[in-house]
């Protein structure tokens, strides 16, 4: 059976956490496998391949902090397949187990000895310049916000066809529960469960004190629009990662997709605990 590793490979502890999930997968049977880019940035001696033969793998191990399991949920793509979270790097908040107790967790997993958490994931289709510029999907986030320039933009809410905010800002960030306490928390936004499902719209340094966040349900559908052509210099990033814009953005139309992410929790820390002890210093 193949297993996906992914690293950080500018992390040591990720890459010598690599090497010795890669001798225990081995020496269990089964087959270690990498992207090749980060074969050759790491040095670790997995099975390198290319993003388009990933295949079907049994399980998914992202070794370093959140950033590697979103890059793990961007490399898998439509396929469904869990993801094992260990944490080696800062806050680890999505993180299903310690860094210390590598082997073990992936043990389990591949058993099957542990839980499963459903992750809701949001879908983004960019129009720009008069037609439709890519779909995209987020476990965090997908932001709207200026762009090369330092001028405020102009972004228009709409949910459901029903305009709830005109604003003129660094952007909004259109976040799932998962990223509510991402980008979105840090700008004012709320703490919201991983088991609620919807879209939480938190708009980002607005030149009113009227703005609030909405928390949308999981059949709405929410559109940004750059209503001003002298206020459009917007760009949109996914999960952090910037889609190219080299024409005007006309709208982002973002709703809640149809397919989750599957996150291993072995033994790491639960919502709860992570929240209090993480962002409230409980």
């Amino acid at each position: 059976m193949r297993v996906l590793l992914v690293p950080n490979p500018m992390n040591p502890r990720s890459i010598d956490a690599s090497r010795g999930v890669v001798e225990y997968l081995r020496s269990g049977g089964y087959e270690p496998v990498m992207i090749a880019e980060d074969v050759d940035l790491s040095g670790v001696d997995a099975i390198p391949v290319a993003r388009a033969d990933i295949g079907t793998p049994e399980l998914a191990v992202a070794l370093g902090g959140d950033g590697t399991i979103l890059k793990a949920v961007h490399i898998l793509g439509q396929l469904d397949v869990p993801i094992l979270g260990v944490n080696l790097g800062r806050l680890g908040f999505l993180s299903g187990a310690r860094g210390e107790d590598v082997l073990e967790a992936v043990s389990s997993a591949l058993a099957g000895d542990v839980s499963i958490e459903r992750r809701q994931t949001i879908e983004a289709t960019v129009m720009a310049g008069g037609r439709e510029a890519g779909s995209y999907r987020a476990l965090n986030e997908v932001f709207v916000g200026r762009g090369a320039t330092s001028r405020s933009i102009e972004l228009e809410v709409d949910v459901n066809g029903s305009v709830i905010g005109r604003y003129l800002c660094d952007g909004v960030i259109a976040a799932t529960p998962t990223g509510s306490t991402a980008y979105a928390l840090s700008a004012g936004g709320p703490a919201v469960a991983p088991g609620v499902r919807g879209i939480v719209t938190v708009p980002v340094a607005p030149h009113t004190v009227a703005a609030r966040p909405v928390v949308s349900a999981p059949g709405d559908v929410l559109t940004l629009r750059c209503p001003t052509l002298a206020r459009a210099d917007a760009c949109v990033s996914v999960d952090g990662d910037q889609v190219p814009c080299r024409t005007t953005l006309d709208s982002v139309r973002i709703r809640v997709s149809d397919q989750d992410v599957r996150l291993v929790r072995a033994n790491g820390r639960g919502f709860y605990s992570s929240l209090g002890t993480t962002f409230f210093g409980v």
